[in-house]
């Protein structure tokens, strides 16, 4: 039996990035003590005011089917929040909720990009991001983001990039897996050429609130680019919340009624429990949300300056998100190797980011999701694994 070429199609070059992971699982699982440094998965609880609103809608039996697209206050909560932090006009129409970023991602490239297309991403790029491409059926075209630049994107290099076949550059900043966040000449300069050559801005910005370095800058925010541009972005980092897999798209009017199409025949709406838990952390900047930013500020020094130690290794120390990035490549072993050895010697689970392209080889991504205590411990493990590769 066959299946769809789409199988092919989705199973993206970062689909095998996940390996140490799993085994780091299943070693957990037969009772190894692992640090887990693998995944963004936040470890800060979700603010109260979100819990105690979801018990409260789930008492209130809010458990039937939803509005397609969300609720029209849930959709004029997101619109407000956005429209004062871009200083943009943003309405409900132009809003539609998905389940997670990741899920209005996808629905967003359904949407923008046709077989034969290009869409144009900086590389390294966050391991999904090929699959949602592939899924299109468009062609993902690549752009290194150099460790020379500081991962800094090169906006000359993105317009080179262009073809008669290119229709999306897609962002991401604060960067997953660089923790770089671009700064408003590079946003600008970026925009600027997708209204020179006629093109859709795709921005994921789903750490948005998880900048430390400079602000973050949504080129929603940017003259005449609010009709190209569709910013992705969720609760999930900020809030510590990713089991509600809440997220929203935000673009032109038009495409609000493409995305209902598309999610009537996918989720049919978002659960009307969540939809009503979430409204405080839409309505309310909330303390929570820069008690988790200055956790991870706090974190990203902390690693950094124990990773220094480490020989052979060079740390890029993040200027917002939730990872920070080590260069092994002095020591001699690949980044898979060094993580499969950092596991069975030190049971510390990181994630090699060969499987993110080719500008990301020889790295690994660190997450900063662990407590303090934790994190400081895997960082020791890490220089004293290093050492023991430079002895060997």
């Amino acid at each position: 039996m066959q299946f769809s070429p789409l199988v092919d199609r989705i199973s993206g070059r970062g689909a095998g990035a996940w390996r140490i992971h799993a085994e780091a699982v299943r070693r957990r699982d037969t009772g190894a003590d692992v640090i887990f440094l693998t995944v963004g998965d936040p470890d800060q609880a979700p603010p109260e005011p979100v819990i105690s609103a979801t018990i409260e809608a789930l008492r209130r039996h809010r458990t039937g089917y939803s509005a397609t697209v969300g609720y029209p206050r849930v959709r004029e909560a997101i619109a407000a929040r956005f429209q004062r932090r871009t200083g943009r006009p943003c309405a409900a129409e132009n809003v539609v909720v998905t389940p997670g970023a990741q899920g209005g991602l996808f629905c967003a490239l359904q949407c923008l990009a046709a077989p034969g297309d290009e869409v144009i991403v900086p590389e390294p790029i966050y391991a999904t991001y090929a699959g949602v491409v592939g899924a299109s059926g468009a062609r993902l075209v690549t752009v290194p983001l150099c460790a020379g630049r500081g991962f800094h994107p090169d906006v000359d290099a993105i317009e080179h990039a262009i073809t008669p076949r290119t229709r999306v550059i897609w962002i991401n900043s604060p960067h997953n897996p660089t923790g770089v966040v671009f700064t408003a000449e590079e946003i600008a300069g970026i925009a600027e050429i997708c209204q020179r050559h006629d093109l859709w801005l795709l921005s994921d910005e789903v750490y948005e609130n998880l900048a430390y370095a400079r602000p973050h800058i949504s080129p929603w925010s940017l003259p005449g680019m609010t009709a190209r541009t569709v910013v992705v972005s969720s609760l999930s980092k900020s809030h510590a919340m990713p089991g509600f897999r809440f997220g929203w798209i935000i673009g032109p009017a038009a495409l609000s009624g493409h995305l209902f199409n598309l999610l009537l025949s996918l989720t049919y709406g978002s659960p009307m429990f969540i939809q009503d838990g979430v409204l405080p952390a839409l309505e309310t900047e909330l303390p929570e949300v820069a008690a988790v930013c200055q956790a991870y500020q706090t974190r990203a020094a902390m690693l950094s300056g124990i990773l220094a130690a480490a020989p052979n290794c060079r740390v890029a120390p993040p200027e917002g998100g939730m990872f920070a990035l080590l260069d092994v490549r002095g020591t001699g072993l690949g980044s898979e190797d060094f993580a499969q050895g950092l596991l069975e010697q030190e049971n510390v689970a990181v994630l090699p980011c060969d499987g993110f392209g080719a500008s990301a080889a020889g790295y690994l991504r660190i997450s900063l999701t662990a407590p303090d205590p934790r994190l400081e411990e895997a960082g020791r493990r890490i220089v004293r694994f290093a050492r023991g590769v430079e002895r060997s």
